[in-house]
């Protein structure tokens, strides 16, 4: 392992460092030794009760290391361990997400939200919610496109799933089975024992997708265990459309989700409207988890303790050297 030693606080470091070099400064040419004068000193001297031993002057050294090390605590020193791997519980989660022009539609009485921007929203907020599990985002329309390979990293996920949009690829088509097949792609090489796919999508495969056995017989011997979500109704029906005027809702294939869920041990769920959205978010984030060591870009160790340590031994110093060995009055 490499280690190497970083203050969290780079900013309060340099403004204290500046302040006590300021305060030295003042220390070593401007302050002049203050003179008491009091009738006993003379006689207090006399009988020894002040010391005037020239090693007096690491009394002064030892309170400016004190208050080196405060100011080294202030920046809150941080050791790094740059290639650390720690043991976690979780899995890996491929999320694929259909940005085909159907998902623009809205079909919730009480959410103006359009299918996408739902998916969207509670994707995010299962995302979050794994704070373990490796994830990565596919989204597919007429093609398919891998936006984020697994990642540990849940801000840059949520960026990237926050950022994504219909039109992003070609939004004329559903190109569901290539979709699983690049989510698989990204999975095959996985340590971990449990590796899931989320499939959501609103209608059925376009034409120009592959055969859906296909998909699923790579899922099954890759051991992906896909978990199918159809957003919307298994029933065409007509809606007006702000646009295009009378528009025809595509239906889910629901016997084709669940057929893909079932032979790969996942489960289908049908989403209706928002709540069963987050329903199924919610059934899934129960899902089984197993340990894995995972390697981490970087791991802090806080060392303020032992400068605590030294610093309170430096004052008891002091303290008895004050008091005992070199004390004045």
């Amino acid at each position: 392992m490499d280690y190497f030693v970083r203050f969290a606080q780079p900013l309060f470091l340099g403004l204290g460092l500046l302040a006590l070099l300021i305060a030295l400064a003042l220390r070593i040419w401007i302050t002049k030794t203050p003179i008491y004068v009091y009738p006993l000193a003379d006689v207090l001297e006399t009988q020894g009760w002040s010391s005037r031993h020239p090693f007096r002057k690491i009394l002064s050294i030892l309170r400016f290391v004190m208050l080196s090390l405060l100011v080294l605590l202030i920046g809150k020193p941080q050791l790094v361990d740059s290639s650390s791997k720690v043991i976690v519980k979780g899995i890996n989660i491929m999320i694929v997400l259909d940005v085909s022009g159907s998902m623009q539609f809205q079909d919730y009485a009480d959410d103006e939200r359009s299918r996408f921007d739902v998916a969207q929203d509670e994707a995010i907020r299962f995302i979050k919610a794994r704070t373990n599990d490796a994830m990565g985002l596919v989204l597919f329309g007429k093609d398919a496109l891998p936006r984020c390979p697994l990642t540990t990293d849940k801000k840059m996920l949520t960026a990237i799933v926050q950022e994504a949009k219909i039109g992003i690829v070609n939004p004329e088509g559903t190109v569901l089975a290539r979709a699983i097949i690049s989510a698989a792609n990204r999975l095959k090489n996985s340590k971990v024992k449990s590796n899931v796919m989320i499939v959501l999508t609103d209608g059925e495969p376009s034409p120009e997708d592959i055969d859906p056995s296909i998909a699923i017989e790579i899922a099954k011997q890759l051991g992906i265990k896909i978990y199918t979500i159809g957003i919307g109704s298994d029933q065409e029906r007509l809606i007006q459309h702000p646009l295009y005027g009378l528009a025809m809702l595509p239906k889910i294939n629901s016997k084709l989700l669940e057929t893909i869920a079932h032979q790969t041990g996942g489960q289908f769920f049908l989403a209706r409207n928002a709540q069963d959205m987050r329903t199924v978010y919610d059934t899934i984030d129960t899902l089984e988890k197993t340990e894995y060591e995972t390697p981490l870009y970087n791991k802090y160790y806080d060392v303020f303790i032992p400068f605590v340590w030294i610093l309170f031994g430096l004052l008891i110093l002091e303290i008895l050297l004050t008091s005992t060995i070199w004390f004045s009055i």
